[in-house]
């Protein structure tokens, strides 16, 4: 319905962009791609990243001390600047970080909504969830496995790793 009333509009866009760029030229990347070749990588702070991030549910009372919370921010370290992009796209629907840093960070509505991490049990899900939205992640609380921190930890990255290397849309349960 929407794609119809715009159809001639888009269709003029379309004409003019391939006159610049030929649609050969692109057509081989999907839009993940195609922002970094037009926008290049961001450089991600972490520690701003850390600082303007809230928690809810069950990490909500550690925060940064909860084994699961302390696990994804050792991962995300780890990560090179492409795959931070990708958590970034995943979580928000943007590789790039606002000019203002991550206590600029909008939803869907213009407001600022700050990165959020969700917990959800291993019983509704085993890989994390994004509500590009409002910024959150829902993030399974891999400490239900037990105590010992490496299976957690392994787990966690593994479960990460797959999404953010997955061509997934929108419905992922």
């Amino acid at each position: 319905y929407l794609l119809d009333r715009v159809s001639t509009q888009l269709g003029q866009l379309l004409r003019g962009f391939y006159d610049v760029i030929p649609q050969a030229l692109i057509s081989c990347f999907d839009f993940q791609e195609l922002e970094l070749l037009c926008c290049g990588l961001t450089q991600i702070d972490l520690n701003d990243w850390r600082r303007n991030t809230i928690y809810t549910k069950s990490y909500k009372s550690l925060g940064d001390c909860h084994p699961v919370i302390r696990w994804f921010w050792e991962c995300v370290g780890e990560y090179d600047d492409e795959t931070r992009c990708r958590l970034l796209q995943f979580v928000t629907g943007s590789s790039r970080v606002p000019v203002s840093g991550f206590s600029g960070l909008q939803g869907n509505d213009g407001n600022v909504r700050l990165f959020t991490i969700d917990s959800v049990s291993l019983k509704d899900s085993i890989f994390p969830r994004a509500h590009t939205c409002f910024n959150r992640l829902d993030l399974p609380d891999f400490s239900e496995l037990g105590s010992v921190d490496e299976i957690g930890r392994d787990k966690l990255k593994d479960a990460l790793t797959k999404v953010l290397h997955m061509e997934l849309g929108f419905g992922l349960e």
